[in-house]
């Protein structure tokens, strides 16, 4: 039987995935008052968002927090959740809103806020790296370099996404990894490496196939560099589930790891849809069934 829960509240990020929010706070409140549920709201604004949204569910309890947003309102939610007994809704409204898709959360506003009253509780694990929590995916490399350039940019939504990558194709050196994990070290050079504790990126792109977001384990995939010639079939592996089909592609599965780039002292990496700079060499671990998730009811 689904948790009853009756307080809630909104996270709202007024500007994600190019998406009209004018009405949509008069909408929820109105679908909560249907529903005998209570609304309250609370609007992101780009200025310390972690520490006051901690801070308010400090103050205030409500039984489910719903990020309204892409993946890095996800990610702020998440993160905010993880020192309260609160549950994580997602109405996404992002780009890519890639933790909601593996998750089997409808893409509709409407079909997921019935989660509100019928759903299940899942408990997800969740990934430091170098300290950074992330509940989805980060990686190193090309992807990381265009999720720069697409939040540098003024224009969202898959089309932006697209146009960077194809202009930043051709010029892109990839580099040189080394790994260490509990299970095995791996030096090779990548196109692009991901920290997947999920499936698949916003995008569709399934980098991480039959992979569990509750198993106690991420995996590492690594994308290594490619002929041109090459890209169509492995485009086509990435949207089909076949990634390890690929000569191109590898997994590593593992419970923590170090990854170096030799002759760096930083990388950019991307967390959940964040791009930042960090220090080498970069430490990853996983937090087993840290996170409370509503998802749709199974069968």
């Amino acid at each position: 039987m689904a948790e009853q829960l009756r307080h809630l509240l909104f996270v709202l990020n007024p500007v994600s995935g190019d998406i009209d929010k004018d009405k949509l706070e008069t909408t929820l409140q109105q679908t909560c008052t249907e529903h005998g549920r209570t609304a309250a709201f609370w609007h992101t604004t780009g200025e310390d968002d972690l520490q006051k949204l901690t801070q308010h569910l400090a103050r205030q309890r409500y039984d489910a927090v719903f990020a309204v947003g892409g993946d890095g309102t996800v990610k702020l939610v998440a993160e905010a959740l993880l020192t309260t007994d609160s549950i994580l809704g997602i109405l996404p409204m992002g780009s890519g809103n890639g933790l909601s898709k593996d998750l089997r959360i409808p893409q509709d506003t409407d079909e997921a806020l019935e989660l509100i009253w019928d759903h299940e509780v899942q408990a997800i694990d969740t990934v430091r790296v170098n300290g950074q929590f992330s509940a989805h995916l980060a990686d190193l490399g090309f992807n990381a370099l265009v999720v720069k350039k697409f939040c540098e940019g003024d224009t969202r939504g898959p089309g932006a996404y697209v146009r960077i990558a194809l202009a930043e194709y051709g010029e892109y050196e990839p580099l040189r990894y080394r790994i260490e994990t509990d299970e095995e070290e791996v030096e090779t050079e990548a196109f692009m490496l991901t920290i997947a504790n999920a499936n698949t990126f916003g995008s569709n792109v399934v980098i991480n196939p039959n992979s569990r977001l509750d198993d106690g384990k991420f995996e590492i995939c690594l994308v290594a560099p490619f002929p041109a010639e090459a890209a169509p079939g492995l485009l086509y592996r990435l949207y089909t589930q076949a990634f390890d089909t690929s000569d191109y592609t590898r997994r590593l599965s593992c419970r923590r790891a170090t990854i170096r780039v030799p002759g760096h002292e930083k990388a950019l990496v991307q967390v959940d849809g964040e791009p930042l700079e960090l220090e080498l060499p970069i430490t990853v671990e996983i937090s087993p069934q840290s996170l409370r998730v509503l998802t749709p009811r199974q069968g």
